[in-house]
């Protein structure tokens, strides 16, 4: 598993040039961790015989040998690539490294990085943009390669994948572990065609929901094409009460909602509703928020028939914008409207498709459904929206992080439908005057799959207890 993980970020050659850098960042903690100030850190270092002033000219064999367990709470300090490349440098750290992982004891919340692919870096290879770094890094994922699926979710270090068969797959880009979900075929407009063999050929896709009864006769798909008119997002939430964990899937037609628990057989469809955008879990709760009838549905997933109740209602004031549901670090729930301006369509030959994100409007409220306070500025927090799980952080405790402002990545639904080669909405936005800039020039991404923030885990899923 190790050979697929982020161990391969770098070559050996490079790896070498950051060991003067890894150890001046290793003991730069030394003092925090061990409750010293620096003189008396000093003195500690005098009668212990452990020169910490590390020049060019400093080599591996020279470095102290430091007991496992303040390696340990060293290492659990240091965000992912950090961690990765400190278990590389010699035996005994790389011992601290695997304890450190095996033991559950590295729970460092991680800055977000953006997941993308190159078309130069191979077809199965996802890059991870680190905000904390500014720099790249590559990742060997399984197979299929990564190049070849859509990407429709990312949660809590998961991706959630769909293959060349239109079928989904958890993927952690950091383990290389990878899930199958509960075959496409049992979501409720799905259907197989099978050949004069008995072989899977082709998918019948019913146009119907809850909400709104049949438009049309079904239609008929290939296996690679059902992926393009049926998914569009996915989030992958633990569920306390029960050890598991819940994938939540906004699907068309009209974006409604079906979940499944890690290890059921089938998707369980939630009608009548449609037009969702964006899902959270909380308290044993499903959030989903409705765009079209600017509502927040709440289900409770924990008995035998799920239960449903409308706890927001706010009218829509522009027709061209999505809401998110967002978790905030003080307790409470933000209700986000992102507005964009509508472009063209119906492009003449040759012309993209495309719309800009022009400002985002927030509000907060309570998980009982208390009156919605519109939000002026985020202060010193900021927001990760797009085709990932919505985050709201704390900028002081993310200091690569631009308070007050919103990252923020494509994820119209009409991306969705075939549109995969064109603008893409992306950059980080100013919550204080909606001023916008990339968040990296020139783009280094190839534009499918969309490009996606993911917040990296180490911890792998475990299916025998259904926990982490």
């Amino acid at each position: 598993m190790e050979s697929c993980s982020v161990a391969r970020i770098m070559s050996l050659g490079k790896l070498a040039i950051h060991r003067t850098y890894l150890c001046t960042l290793i003991f730069r903690n030394l003092p925090k961790l061990l409750g010293f100030t620096p003189s008396s850190l000093k003195k500690f270092c005098k009668a212990e015989h452990v020169e910490l002033q590390l020049t060019k000219k400093t080599t591996l064999g020279t470095l102290p040998e430091l007991p496992p367990d303040i390696l340990m709470g060293i290492f659990a300090t240091l965000e992912i690539p950090d961690l990765v490349r400190a278990g590389s440098v010699c035996s005994s750290w790389r011992s601290a490294y695997t304890s450190l992982r095996s033991l559950g004891q590295y729970k460092l919340q991680q800055t977000p990085c953006l997941l993308y692919t190159s078309e130069s870096a191979g077809e199965s290879v996802a890059c991870l943009y680190s905000l904390a770094e500014k720099r790249s890094y590559k990742l060997t994922l399984p197979e299929p390669p990564i190049r070849t699926r859509c990407l429709i979710g990312s949660s809590h270090g998961w991706l959630v994948t769909v293959d060349d068969r239109s079928e989904m797959h958890l993927v952690n880009p950091i383990t290389c572990e990878q899930i199958a979900l509960p075959s496409v075929i049992t979501i409720e407009q799905v259907n197989p065609i099978v050949d004069e063999y008995g072989a899977l050929h082709k998918y019948e896709f019913s146009w119907h929901s809850g909400a709104r009864g049949v438009y049309s006769s079904p239609s008929i798909f290939a296996l690679d094409k059902l992926r393009h008119e049926l998914h569009y997002k996915a989030f992958v939430f633990p569920d306390t009460s029960t050890g598991s964990y819940i994938v939540v899937l906004i699907h068309n037609p009209m974006r409604q909602l079906s979940f499944a628990r890690v290890g059921d057989d089938k998707w369980t469809w939630l009608p009548p509703y449609d037009d969702y955008s964006d899902c959270t879990y909380k308290d044993g709760l499903l959030y989903a928020a409705c765009t079209y009838k600017g509502e927040l549905h709440t289900f409770d997933l924990s008995g035998p028939v799920v239960t449903r109740k409308t706890i927001i209602s706010t009218p829509r004031e522009y027709d061209c914008e999505y809401m998110y549901v967002v978790q905030a670090p003080w307790g409470g729930l933000l209700l986000i409207w992102r507005i964009f301006e509508d472009h063209n369509v119906k492009p003449e030959p040759g012309a993209s498709v495309f719309w800009n994100t022009t400002q985002y409007r927030i509000y907060e409220f309570d998980a009982a459904g208390s009156e919605l306070k519109e939000i002026n500025c985020l202060r010193d927090h900021v927001l990760f929206l797009g085709h990932n799980q919505s985050l709201c952080l704390g900028a002081e405790e993310y200091p690569s992080l631009r308070a007050n402002h919103a990252y923020f990545t494509d994820d119209n639904s009409l991306w969705a439908c075939g549109l995969t080669n064109n603008h893409r909405d992306m950059g980080v936005l100013n919550l204080d005057d909606n001023s916008k800039e990339d968040l990296v020039s020139p783009q280094l991404w190839s534009n499918f799959p969309a490009p996606m923030w993911i917040t990296p885990d180490l911890r792998k899923m475990n299916l025998a207890s259904g926990g982490d």
